[in-house]
């Protein structure tokens, strides 16, 4: 007995089975078009909302910085990471005081930053 599966971009979950060859006929046309970020479904996790993988790159880029100078705006949140390149140092986004948020360092660099003493943080 053989058996002929076809799969193509007008049936992409549709499967065709009739039992005279065996033939297997695939598009690449398919995947092309669900593989863009804003194609791309992600599921909740951690700081991370259900919705586009697009808008999960964005919510990460939200949280982490690297640079000079000190991140400001209405995206930052507890536990925000920055690297401050102008000092070489690890910095938190946390609250200090009642209602008052700062980065404060975790870690300077030494060296060639190869070993961090973690009983200094």
């Amino acid at each position: 007995m053989a058996i002929v599966v076809t799969i193509n971009e007008t049936t992409p979950a549709g499967v065709v089975i009739t039992d005279t060859s065996t033939t297997v006929t695939t598009s690449l046309d398919f995947v092309a078009a669900a593989t863009t970020a804003d194609n791309v479904t992600v599921s909740a996790h951690n700081t991370i909302p259900s919705g586009t993988l697009t808008n999960a790159l964005q919510v990460l880029a939200d949280q982490f910085f690297r640079g000079p100078n000190t991140p400001t705006g209405s995206t930052l949140g507890e536990g925000d990471l920055w690297y401050d390149t102008d000092d070489d140092q690890l910095k938190v986004y946390r609250e200090t005081s009642t209602n008052v948020f700062e980065f404060v360092p975790l870690a300077q660099a030494t060296g060639t930053m190869d070993t961090l003493d973690g009983g200094n943080f």
